[in-house]
């Protein structure tokens, strides 16, 4: 098996908690900005959770491959064209798009192509 990516443990162990009978963990990134704590790639589904919602409620929501439309990788470049240190991605579930951002592009890469690894096969 391969070696698990993760930024901070405690965000392994909530996604491998809840893992299916069988179910990989692949990676576990820590987000920034506002309202995602972390996404996590299973080789079933993309976890988020979100904490954009009312009364500090926080949201764990599976993803399943099957049901992710298009993944796009947003890279945040100034005006001088050097690359800031982050990475966002969108994932597009039916008419809801799910943002996060993270901290560098190589993360964000990752991202995409284990996620478009499982919508293209």
């Amino acid at each position: 098996m391969a070696q698990v990516v993760y930024d901070r443990k405690e965000q392994y162990q909530q996604i491998e908690s809840g893992l299916m009978p069988g179910e990989q963990i692949i990676a576990v990134y820590d987000a920034i900005g506002a309202g995602t704590g972390f996404l996590g790639l299973t080789d079933r589904r993309v976890i988020v959770q979100d904490k954009s919602f009312v009364g500090k409620k926080i949201a764990i929501t599976s993803i399943p491959y099957g049901k992710v439309s298009a993944v796009s990788v947003v890279s945040n470049k100034s005006i001088a064209g050097s690359f800031f240190s982050s990475g966002a991605i969108a994932i597009h579930v039916g008419t809801h798009t799910y943002e996060v951002e993270f901290r560098g592009d190589n993360k964000a890469h990752h991202v995409h192509n284990v996620i478009l690894h499982f919508i293209t096969a």
